[in-house]
Formats: structure tokens, C-alpha cells, sequence
């Protein structure tokens, strides 16, 4: 499986598998973390895996009652949110249940002289999109969630991680019990703006040798 087709298809998983997922594959997948861009080549980023059931069962009784008191899920919301906040209410339900969760967090560490909080995202972001992109690969459902941010400080007491350490995005990753499914995006031409912005992006004149009908086409989606 080549890198687009891994993009492509690395639907998010809510859906997950109690399955034990093999050590070397998790640290696989945090290896091609640690590949991404940082600012400066700082590297200032941090992975916690936490797979002890106590644990885990503690943080799913932290987040799944407080994720339900959102309110979310009303009859006004449309089918896709719907469908995407039932697939997370279960996932925060059944968290205990996950082979592993992954915090991917990290220090202001940069500008060296004057760290900026701004550049630790710039560091942990890209980390977490290589690490979910590399689970796809290698047959590993995930997704992005924010739902450490229900229970920072409580978080912070049970895994021991200090006050300074910013946490980014927390990560379940298993077997997914659902087939990947190829991602909807908007096509390339309503995003893309030539030479300068545009209220209405266009397409532009179709180059020599150029890539528009392989994978990065419009038509992918």
C-alpha cells in the first residue's frame, strides 16, 4: 500500500476490536511518528501508550459520563454529525475496551531562547497525522479524538504528566471491526487557489506531465 492510498483510506475507526494489537506494531507506528516535520528539527514530542486495563477503565469512566452531558446528537443535527457522534459516544463507552490508547504530547520547547506555546502544535500535529496514517498501513483502525480535554487535570494525575507537558491528541488504536472506507473530500478545484486568492477558487489550465488524473485528481474523494 503506497502513502496515498493509505491517506485515502484511513477512515476515521470508532469501531474497535478488544483484540490485542502486537507491541511492535504500536512502536511501528509511533517510529513513523517521529518522522514528521518539527520546528527546527526539535522533536519536542512524547508518546504515552496506555494498555493496562485498570487504567484504561479509569480514564472510560472519567470521559464517558461527561461526553454524554455534551447534549449533542439533537434531532437538528444531520445524518453524517449524527452518525459521527454516535460512532464517538461509543468509542467513549467502550474505551476500557481498546487495545491501547496513545497521548501524543509535548513540551514548549521552541524557539530554544524563547519558547512559543504556537510551535508545539506545529510539532505534535504532524506526529499524530504520520502515526494514523501509518496505522492504516499497517491494517490498524484510529482517529483523532480531543477527548482528553474532558479530564486534563484528572488525566494528569493518573499518567503522572506535568503541568508544563501540552497535551495534543489522544489516540485509541485497534483492530477496527468495520471495513476502511475511502474518505470524502471536497475535489481539489474548490480548494486550490493559483498564483493568488480568489473568492471562487477555478482550476488551472491543464499543465504538461501533469498529475490531475492520477491519484491527486479532483475526482478523488
Amino acid at each position: 500500500m503506497d502513502v496515498i492510498e493509505a491517506m485515502e483510506t484511513c477512515s476515521a475507526a470508532r469501531y474497535l476490536k478488544p483484540d490485542p494489537v502486537p507491541q511492535d506494531l504500536i512502536e511501528r507506528a509511533i517510529y513513523a511518528a517521529t518522522r514528521a516535520s518539527s520546528p527546527g528539527n526539535s522533536q519536542a514530542w512524547d508518546f504515552i501508550v496506555v494498555r493496562n486495563p485498570e487504567t484504561k477503565q479509569k480514564i472510560r469512566d472519567l470521559l464517558a459520563p461527561r461526553f454524554k452531558t455534551m447534549g449533542v446528537g439533537a434531532p437538528t443535527t444531520g445524518k453524517v454529525t449524527r452518525r459521527m457522534i454516535a460512532g464517538a459516544m461509543h468509542l467513549a463507552e467502550m474505551l476500557n475496551e481498546v487495545p491501547a490508547i496513545i497521548f501524543v504530547c509535548g513540551p514548549v520547547a521552541y524557539l530554544p531562547n524563547a519558547p512559543m506555546e504556537q510551535f508545539v502544535w506545529s510539532a505534535l500535529y504532524p506526529a499524530a497525522q504520520n502515526l494514523i496514517v501509518a496505522a492504516r498501513a499497517l491494517g490498524l483502525g484510529t482517529t483523532f479524538t480531543t477527548f482528553h480535554m474532558f479530564m486534563e487535570s484528572e488525566l494528569r494525575d493518573l499518567l503522572g504528566i506535568p503541568k508544563e507537558i501540552k497535551f495534543g491528541v489522544m489516540i485509541p488504536i485497534g483492530w477496527p471491526q468495520k471495513d476502511f472506507v475511502k474518505v470524502t473530500r471536497k475535489p481539489i478545484s474548490e480548494v486550490i487557489h493559483w498564483e493568488k486568492w480568489s473568492e471562487r477558487p477555478i482550476e488551472a489550465p491543464r499543465q504538461p506531465n501533469s498529475l490531475r488524473d492520477g491519484p491527486f485528481s479532483s475526482r478523488c474523494t
